[in-house]
């Protein structure tokens, strides 16, 4: 089964001239203080196409895919080697914005030589120019290691989805002094191993806008109010295609789960009735060639 269809990029035409300057980490790092960073996630090629084409500055290929993708209940069953696939799309359909991808459950937390050697395939194998690791002060020795062999880092703290266990659910972090206080250590020591940025999910606006001032680096919020340098959505919530509930923090910009199921509702309908396909949905064969056909088989 084929669609037949040719892929397209950003609507630019295939001899177009025009320069695309692609986002680095530097050009992140830099953004501090001077705008609004802009973050949301893709799995596949025309989700990368689609939000690439949008002006965001950064993609997370996230570990949210077991959720989101693979319909698992948690991110914690996600392989290397199924984050590297879907990077590998994902990077083949973006032509501007920084991608980042998360480094899975175990492949980063054992050690700096793990860490260095998945994070090393990770960037090899599937084209992304960045990886995003959970965790604060405690895995700084890998952040630090792979900044020093040229692998850009973004932290995550607060909600890590990874230690949901450890966490008791998906909980909104820091909302004590003392954990509020230990998050912030955590964001310092991230920004001293050498993050370029670092995400804040689901920690209290204040205690983000704490660290947003006291790091130099710039920091993405999910779930943590107005005052980070930048936001991130998952881009299946914001758009509503995602089933069920979504967090208090989403808002969703379109209703695409909806639209589809009417959009497959008519293509049902319109099969049942033999409505479609119609005349300009079908092909013709040359006239003398039909009667060809119908020679030989009436032999």
């Amino acid at each position: 089964m084929s669609s037949h269809t040719t892929p397209a990029r950003k609507g630019r035409g295939i001899n177009s001239t025009e320069q695309v300057q692609a986002v680095t980490a530097p050009d992140i790092a830099n953004a501090k203080g001077q705008r609004k960073i802009t973050v949301l996630t893709a799995y596949d090629y025309p989700t990368a196409c689609m939000v690439d084409a949008g002006g965001v500055d950064m993609i997370h290929v996230g570990d949210s895919m077991g959720n989101v993708i693979l319909g698992r209940p948690d991110t914690v069953s996600v392989t290397l080697d199924e984050v590297i696939l879907l990077s590998r799309a994902v990077v083949a359909g973006v032509e501007r914005a920084l991608v980042a991808a998360d480094m899975p459950f175990m492949t980063y937390e054992t050690g700096v030589r793990d860490a260095l050697k998945n994070a090393g395939r990770m960037v090899r194998e599937s084209g992304v120019r960045a990886v995003k690791l959970e965790g604060g002060e405690v895995i700084a020795p890998q952040v630090q290691a792979l900044v020093q062999a040229g692998i850009p880092v973004v932290g995550h703290i607060g909600l890590t989805p990874q230690r949901v266990g450890v966490l008791g659910g998906f909980k909104v972090q820091g909302k004590s002094a003392t954990a509020a206080a230990r998050l912030l250590e955590d964001a310092l020591a991230l920004e001293r191993a050498g993050c370029f940025s670092i995400v804040l999910e689901a920690v209290p606006s204040e205690l983000a806008k704490i660290i947003t001032k006291a790091v130099g680096i710039p920091t993405i919020g999910i779930g943590a109010g107005p005052h980070c340098d930048g936001q991130v959505l998952v881009t299946h919530d914001m758009l509503g295609l995602t089933p069920g509930r979504v967090p208090k923090f989403v808002k969703q910009y379109a209703a695409i789960a909806e639209a589809g199921t009417k959009a497959v509702e008519a293509y049902v309908r319109e099969v049942v009735s033999g409505e479609y396909p119609a005349r300009e949905h079908s092909y013709a064969m040359p006239a003398p060639e039909l009667e060809e056909l119908k020679r030989l088989v009436n032999k």
